[in-house]
């Protein structure tokens, strides 16, 4: 099985994607502080589930690539709510 495959990473993909989309319309002064965070995180999101995926034979690592995914998520979230 792909990670790309995973339920997860798809959303984690989709969410990044409708962000990206959703981003261009900030305001200007938001333009390259807000709008770079929220989709760098977002993204981050996916490449640590990816991560995470190869090194599922690692315990140890397989557990850390999901906890940064999971933290990259969080903070995806906490740039959206400055955005509202």
């Amino acid at each position: 099985m792909d990670f790309k495959k995973l339920p997860a990473y798809q959303k984690a993909f989709q969410l990044a994607m409708e962000i990206f989309k959703i981003s261009k319309s900030l305001l200007k002064e938001e333009k390259y502080s807000l709008t770079d965070q929220i989709r760098r995180s977002s993204r981050s999101t996916c490449a640590n589930l990816a991560e995470a995926y190869r090194k599922r034979i690692y315990s140890n690592h397989f557990i850390a690539k999901l906890t940064d995914s999971d933290g990259e998520n969080s903070e995806t979230d906490v740039w959206l709510d400055f955005a509202k």
